[in-house]
């Protein structure tokens, strides 16, 4: 059984003009002299400082990140510690955490510590700390930057 396979070629001398679309003047939208003007020139809209991203938010997170469990070298945000900051327009500031076990030593240090320096950061008038167990800490919570210290990745 011979599978011989043959491509027919086929020769032009020339090939017809795909024909070109016409659009009424009339029809046609008026066309701005470039459509990036206003995207360019908009400022972006100003972060509330207690929101995500904003000086006071960040302010504090940066205060988080200073704590350090004594067991683990790794500060207490990237171990995961800390579930949750809310800064009113106020400037009252309520961190949600937990510890790793209930049983941590410093279960009893720890929340005052963070209300501490919470507290201290400039632009927040009260600082409160709530310390929960649900749900339970655990490795995973960690960022990649703790289990890479840790030699965990």
């Amino acid at each position: 059984m011979n599978d011989e396979r043959k491509i027919v070629v086929e020769e032009v001398d020339a090939v017809d003009s795909p024909p070109k679309v016409r659009v009424d003047e009339a029809e046609a939208a008026p066309r701005q002299r470039d459509y990036l003007d206003g995207f360019l020139s908009a400022t972006p809209a100003e972060t509330p400082a207690g929101e995500p991203g904003g000086d006071l938010y960040d302010a504090i997170i940066d205060a988080l990140k200073e704590i350090y469990d004594p067991e683990i070298p790794v500060n207490i945000y990237d171990l995961g510690l800390i579930y949750g900051v809310d800064v009113t327009g106020d400037g009252h500031a309520v961190v949600t955490m937990t510890l790793t076990t209930p049983h941590c030593p410093v279960a009893e240090s720890m929340p005052g510590e963070v209300e501490l320096r919470v507290g201290a950061v400039p632009g927040v008038g009260d600082a409160q700390v709530n310390l929960v167990w649900d749900p339970p800490w655990d490795p995973q919570k960690m960022s990649d930057e703790a289990k890479l210290e840790l030699g965990m990745l």
